[in-house]
């Protein structure tokens, strides 16, 4: 195992990388601070969000798909208010500067940042348990920014993708199984999510409420119920469940980790009626599905596809 020094390792790993002039970067690496431009047609959407070894990742994930991952539920952030990433910071903490970890964890992290236009402009590295945290900004047009707080009653609500993989996958990473295509998916979704960039941006005259979906659906419709001061039926029947999860999961067990499990990435969003036919054209080639509606009695109620009431028996992720 080789290290290198704290400057050399900023230089040599994170400073020569491309960038990307549409995103406003007038000044990035290597000064005390960045200077960036922001559109004056835009607002500012920032967010944070910090990964620590052995709590939001095993510490046995490979170095590449940290990377990945860590940069992918910051984009997630930007999806879930509509908003095009623009640049990003990045503190890393490492309890050794090995040149092959970092080579690795920072291919993962620029294959992303590439494949989003997205510049990283600065941050800090020191001597520590492995945690990594990174601060993302991104343009929104004004008035157009997706929050929480806007859901109406009789808004039907949606979600992009499928429910639970990433969770199995997080048991199926920790046992010494045999590969199969099925568990490779699975394991696959909890390392590298795909934010859903774009479909965040589709919504945003279309949609009145959105959220990332990081700590299980249940608690994070939730958080839109709460900030709306409204309440949802849930068709749990409906829930998007891919066939990897099926094949190996009874549907009870299924639909336990579709609704509480966590580290999906894909977004949760309510539309009103009026404006369906505005997202099955907006959301065009993309895979979403409606799960249940918006309804002034407050709480969030599920359904089996008899219409019996189900009572939640967990919630979703708990950070302490």
């Amino acid at each position: 195992m080789s290290s290198v020094d704290e400057f050399g390792l900023i230089q040599r790993f994170f400073q020569q990388q491309p960038i990307y002039p549409q995103r406003g970067v007038i000044l990035g690496i290597g000064d005390d601070a960045a200077v960036c431009a922001v559109p004056a047609s835009q607002h500012l959407a920032v967010a944070i969000d910090t990964l620590v070894a052995g709590v939001h990742f095993p510490k046995n994930t490979r170095a590449y798909d940290i990377g990945y991952k860590t940069l992918a539920v910051n984009l997630s952030d930007m999806a879930a208010m509509g908003a095009t990433p623009a640049w990003f910071t990045l503190a890393l903490t490492c309890p050794t500067a090995d040149t092959q970890w970092l080579t690795d964890f920072s291919q993962g992290l620029f294959a992303l940042a590439q494949q989003y236009q997205i510049n990283l402009i600065g941050g800090d590295t020191t001597r520590g348990a492995l945690t990594i945290s990174i601060q993302i900004a991104g343009f929104v047009p004004r008035t157009q920014a997706l929050t929480r707080s806007g859901a109406q009653v009789g808004d039907g609500i949606y979600v992009t993708g499928s429910l639970g993989d990433a969770g199995l996958g997080l048991q199926l990473f920790k046992q010494n199984q045999i590969d199969t295509p099925e568990k490779n998916h699975c394991i696959a979704r909890l390392n590298r999510p795909t934010p859903q960039v774009a479909v965040g941006q589709a919504l945003r005259t279309i949609a009145n409420s959105a959220i990332d979906i990081s700590d299980g659906l249940a608690a994070d419709l939730n958080h839109i119920l709460t900030a709306s001061k409204v309440g949802a039926d849930l068709n749990l029947s409906q829930l998007p469940l891919s066939s990897a999860l099926t094949s190996l999961l009874n549907r009870q067990h299924a639909l336990q980790l579709a609704l509480h499990a966590g580290d999906d990435y894909e977004l949760c969003f309510t539309v009103p009626s009026d404006k369906q036919a505005a997202l099955k054209i907006a959301l065009q080639g993309q895979r979403y599905c409606q799960i249940g509606t918006i309804t002034a009695q407050r709480g969030l109620r599920c359904y089996d596809e008899n219409q019996q009431l189900v009572h939640l028996s967990a919630s979703g992720y708990q950070h302490f």
